[in-house]
């Protein structure tokens, strides 16, 4: 168990180990941001903004332009605060503890959440995968609601005692997998570069008696180009796990910032090629044609084109994304979690650490408890956008309040930023001031698209949700606050020191 807040000192310690190395570092970040979305959102996209045609790609490429800027300034306040809890502990130092928590807080609910979300998705392309290899009994009994909510609550909590069990099981489980999932990955790229669209065209004929439809004419238009890249941004979420595990990475100050910039540079990299190589194979008009009636994934589009095996490959890849997802989403939610008990704005409790594991065990079973409720919640609702809404907000929120805790650092923690080694006090100006706009934008945009979507219902609106998060977090910092206080700790003194490592 930690110390208190109050009375740290040089040799006081968390209980938290350095075990990470660079390439679980990546490792979390890639896992985090490659998800089952690339196989949905660049074609789903163009059922809610069909006027951006032709232009997915460079509207990829402008979305990717704000999450390289965030990217940066996670890298630059990781290098200077290499601690557990990575985005809280740079927003509470940088601007204001109050700022640190609810931004962190938002982000740990809708984090949850999303890992629930995830869990409860993964069975349906289990299902895919079955019916693909003409397994349709296996494929039929996926689709009952006890067998679905059971399995993917089965995964959660097998990847939740993966987590409290310590960083090594962690690495060896997640770095292998990986792999194996831009390997699945590559089976789209492979196929999309090696079939053109007159493949398509022809196999669509031979399948189904049909035609390509005509290419409408389609300029490009900034405010359908902008929202597009709104809605692309979020596939981009997830690299600053790395900056939560910043407690237990070894030789931080190098390897958070070069872990960043590998799973930016590995991820973008493969988003581009990914969605390129559809297109490639798959004309845009009928994406959008068929959008606009049904949902469209990888999996059913390559799959006038391939064979049941090569469907079923793509989909073990989507499959393996998903399942990826929860071990590092799991270690980011768990340590803000850890982080705000250790400063005291949280209950004490939440903070303790298993002596042999080395790991925030109560920090992580309640994070997989709140996940849980995310699998439930999907289930009965029978919908689970409002919960991806929920987690676009607060990750503009943090990742726009970031960028700023670049730029007003020197100011409010001097100390502090002089220990940045990433970008030099010009640099950090322009990418924080820079981001900051970027997201603030995104954010604007974000939120008029959600208040504007006829809901039966206040609470179907992701932006009133988050702003209820926002209280009941406000409501917890105020009371801890007040009896850290009454314990005599010195809070002005407190937000402007490091935790203990």
């Amino acid at each position: 168990m930690s110390t208190d807040p109050g009375q740290r000192n040089s040799s006081s310690g968390t209980g938290l180990a350095r075990n990470l190395g660079l390439m679980g570092l990546a490792a979390t970040g890639i896992c985090s941001m490659l998800g089952a979305a690339i196989n949905v959102m660049p074609f789903a996209l163009l059922r809610g903004i069909p006027e951006i045609g032709p232009h997915v790609l460079p509207a990829y490429a402008f979305a990717a332009l704000p999450a390289l800027l965030a990217a940066l300034a996670y890298g630059s306040l990781g290098s200077a605060m290499p601690r557990a809890g990575g985005s809280y502990v740079y927003a509470s130092r940088a601007l204001s503890p109050w700022w640190g928590f609810i931004a962190s807080f938002s982000q740990w609910f809708g984090l949850s959440i999303a890992i629930g979300v995830v869990s409860y998705l993964l069975v349906p392309f289990l299902r895919d995968m079955a019916g693909a290899l003409g397994h349709a009994g296996v494929a039929g009994a996926l689709e009952r609601g006890p067998i679905r909510v059971g399995i993917s609550i089965a995964f959660l909590w097998t990847f939740v005692l993966v987590n409290v069990r310590g960083l090594k099981l962690y690495e060896r489980t997640l770095v292998p997998m990986m792999f194996l999932m831009f390997a699945l990955g590559g089976v789209v790229i492979v196929s999309g570069f090696a079939f053109d669209q007159g493949d398509f065209a022809a196999a669509l004929m031979a399948s189904e008696g049909r035609s390509i439809p005509a290419a409408p004419a389609t300029p490009l238009q900034l405010v359908p180009f902008v929202t597009a890249a709104v809605v692309l941004f979020a596939t981009f979420i997830g690299f600053d796990s790395i900056a939560q595990a910043g407690g237990e990475a070894r030789n931080p100050g190098r390897n958070i910032p070069l872990a960043i910039g590998i799973a930016i540079a590995s991820v973008g990299g493969f988003y581009f090629l990914f969605t390129a190589a559809m297109y490639h194979a798959v004309p845009w008009q009928f994406v959008a044609e068929e959008a606009a009636i049904r949902d469209v994934t990888a999996p059913g589009l390559l799959g006038y084109l391939l064979p049941a095996a090569g469907t079923a490959a793509i989909l073990a890849g989507a499959a393996v994304a998903l399942i990826n997802d929860l071990p590092a989403m799991l270690l980011a939610v768990s340590r803000m979690m850890f982080a705000w008990a250790e400063d005291g704005i949280f209950p004490r409790r939440v903070a303790a650490v298993h002596r042999s594991f080395h790991t925030p065990w109560v920090a992580i079973l309640l994070s997989g408890a709140m996940a849980t409720v995310g699998i439930v919640g999907s289930h009965l609702a029978g919908d689970f956008f409002l919960g991806i809404d929920i987690l676009v907000t607060s990750m503009l929120v943090n990742f726009g309040l970031i960028c700023l805790s670049l730029v007003t650092l020197p100011r409010r923690n001097p100390g502090l930023a002089r220990e940045v080694k990433v970008l030099g006090r010009t640099g950090q100006r322009l990418v924080g001031g820079g981001g900051a706009a970027f997201l603030g934008l995104f954010l604007v945009l974000h939120i008029v698209k959600d208040l504007s979507t006829e809901t039966t219902a206040w609470y179907f609106h992701s932006t009133w949700v988050w702003l209820v998060v926002m209280g009941v977090a406000s409501l917890i910092y105020l009371r801890e606050m007040a009896r850290l206080r009454q314990r005599g700790v010195d809070t002005e003194r407190l937000f402007r020191t490091l935790p203990p490592e």
